[in-house]
């Protein structure tokens, strides 16, 4: 994808990043809430552009927040409110990062629309794994849910551990051509020592433990709600072998939706070593499944 260069701008305490048009990356994939006939028959406008292609247009402001180093510690936590379609221009907000009382700083960070609405909202953070992060105060408040069908099958607790996950180049390549943010790493194997995984193949990676630990008897269209990425010893490289642990934190329900939170650990199969965790919240459109229609 061709734009101009990154850069950006402070106004009012507020640093914003460029102005960028995504890539609804996957309105291809029919049936699917990226698919523009399957999105307007649920009532959305069109296929909405996944929330991972949208974590990816902070990592840069994030580096220029924090340093190169928040690709190895860092986190970004984020909730999403108004979806958005192919092409759509949307700009990267965030405040001045304050201190934490454990180490490391945080910054408030969302996202609009040229409408000014917002698309995401959350928190960035730099040094230790950010246990006050934005989602996990969501979390706080997810209240348990009553009438399950998609998921009646599913166990807040419910775990799985060992999920092989290995990114094969090809992915990263296949990304990269469309990537609304790019840097150096994703790339160059010379920045971190291997190549890095754009951040939507690297949440892909830790999604390995989502097929474990959803049980539904029918089909259903899905989107995200939420994700975070706490980089724990990161980054996450393309042709290396992970393993992926999975944990369901959280069902609950909305009028439309029945909503799972789930977390997913990645470690480096030889030896252990946690790379990064993260945690998602999916929200599963009741209208798309025989169960509730």
């Amino acid at each position: 994808m061709s734009h101009a260069p990154f850069t950006t701008t402070l106004q009012g305490g507020v640093i914003a990043g460029p102005v960028r048009r995504p890539d609804n990356f996957s309105k291809h994939a029919k049936g699917s809430i990226h698919d523009d006939a399957t999105a307007q028959k649920l009532g959305f406008k069109g296929g909405t552009v996944a929330g991972n292609i949208h974590f990816e247009q902070f990592p840069p402001v994030m580096a220029e927040l924090f340093g190169r180093d928040w690709y190895r510690t860092g986190n970004l936590s984020l909730y999403f409110l108004n979806p958005t379609t192919d092409g759509e221009p949307v700009q990267v907000f965030t405040r001045a990062p304050v201190p934490r009382a454990e180490g490391g700083m945080r910054a408030e960070v969302w996202m609009e629309d040229a409408e000014g609405r917002r698309v995401c909202e959350g928190t960035a953070a730099s040094g230790p794994p950010d246990m006050e992060s934005f989602l996990r105060q969501k979390l706080k408040t997810a209240r348990p849910a009553e009438d399950l069908r998609i998921l009646k099958r599913s166990q807040v607790g419910d775990t799985c551990v060992d999920i092989p996950a290995r990114l094969a180049l090809s992915r990263n390549e296949n990304r990269l051509e469309f990537i609304t943010e790019s840097l150096p790493e994703y790339e160059d194997a010379t920045v971190w020592g291997e190549r890095v995984a754009a951040p939507a193949i690297a949440i892909d990676a830790m999604r390995e433990v989502e097929t474990p630990l959803f049980k539904p008897d029918e089909a259903f269209v899905g989107m995200f709600g939420a994700i975070e990425v706490q980089w724990l010893d990161g980054p996450v490289f393309m042709e290396h072998d992970y393993l992926a642990d999975g944990r369901l934190l959280a069902l609950s329900e909305s009028p439309k939706t029945e909503v799972a939170w789930f977390e997913s650990t990645l470690r480096d199969a030889e030896g252990g070593r946690e790379v990064s965790r993260m945690i998602l919240m999916t929200r599963l459109l009741k209208g798309s499944s025989p169960l509730w229609t």
